[in-house]
């Protein structure tokens, strides 16, 4: 006689939500791991040949440097009118590119001028009105060497978030431009993180590089401190601004510059340099006062606009 089968209630069957998670999980490792990839491809390259590029201008002021603090003033000042008036326009023509050429490129089918021309003339023009001008001249021109020779890598980030943020954007996946932005944040953190703490830990020896005196040595030391910092501030500026550039929104980041220095950036440091008498230093702080005015700008305005319709002409 057969034995009838047990028919009692049966238990429904739920999907794992743990198994999602962990599938989720995986998947965004791996484009997190892919993107790292990409980032590095691309900005080993352009990082190097800009360190290589601007070491010659570099070494011929550490050369300068040694003979006395008068010739150092004067040849970097030299240098400094050359990029004003050669180098950071040609490097702002050449961005304008950055956008059309990474949409069209990521579909298959303008930022960087006034940079270096804003902080020459609000840092040298400004420190020959200060008491003894030759070694506010001499001490400035050091840390804008060492600020240029940093903002170099800044610059070579920028340029790679600008090229995946466009590509991203021209192939219809605003998802891909945002993790790539991320992506790029979590690298600026680290690399402002150590450029900082190799500055800081430096201090006391750069100067020697460029001078014989003591006085100047001296003088480059307290200055490294707010180097450290303006360093860490323009690694997240470039990197936003980048993101910005691959999004075709190069107007809006010249506002964002004219206010930051010229309406910030300048009276703060006529005020601490002129009015509290810090000297130098004070000329630096407005640097980082509109480095800061200009990083928060663009955080609101990455913010505020998630993604931008590719340019089509």
């Amino acid at each position: 006689m057969a034995v009838a089968e047990n028919s009692g209630p049966e238990v429904p069957q739920f999907p794992n939500p743990h198994g999602n998670h962990d599938a989720n999980v995986h998947s965004l490792s791996k484009d997190i791991t892919k993107e790292v990839k990409k980032q590095v491809w691309l900005g080993g390259p352009l990082v190097s040949v800009s360190l290589l590029q601007y070491s010659l201008q570099m070494i011929s002021i550490m050369f300068v440097g040694h003979l006395r603090k008068l010739p150092l003033s004067g040849a970097s000042l030299g240098s400094s009118f050359a990029s004003v008036s050669g180098y950071s326009i040609l490097l702002g023509m050449g961005s304008a590119l950055e956008t059309l050429c990474g949409q069209a490129y990521g579909a298959g089918q303008r930022h960087m001028l006034g940079i270096h021309t804003q902080r020459a003339m609000l840092v040298l023009l400004g420190s020959s009105l200060l008491p003894n001008p030759q070694l506010e001249t001499s001490v400035l021109s050091i840390s804008l060497n060492t600020c240029w020779m940093v903002y170099t890598i800044s610059v070579g980030l920028g340029c790679v978030i600008s090229s995946r943020v466009s590509n991203e954007l021209g192939a219809g996946n605003a998802q891909g431009a945002l993790l790539a932005l991320r992506v790029m944040m979590v690298i600026a953190i680290l690399a402002g993180t150590t450029i900082g703490l190799v500055t800081i830990s430096v201090r006391n020896v750069w100067g020697k590089l460029y001078s014989n005196e003591d006085e100047v040595i001296h003088y480059v030391a307290k200055m490294m401190l707010l180097l450290a910092l303006s360093d860490f501030l323009d690694g997240f500026q470039c990197v936003l601004s980048g993101a910005a550039r691959g999004c075709g929104w190069q107007n809006l980041c010249v506002l964002i510059n004219f206010i930051a220095y010229y309406v910030v950036g300048i009276p703060s440091a006529i005020i601490f340099a002129f009015v509290l008498h810090i000297g130098g230093m004070g000329l630096w702080m407005g640097i980082i006062c509109g480095l800061a005015v200009q990083g928060i700008a663009l955080v609101i305005i990455n913010l505020c606009k998630k993604s931008s319709a590719p340019i089509s002409e």
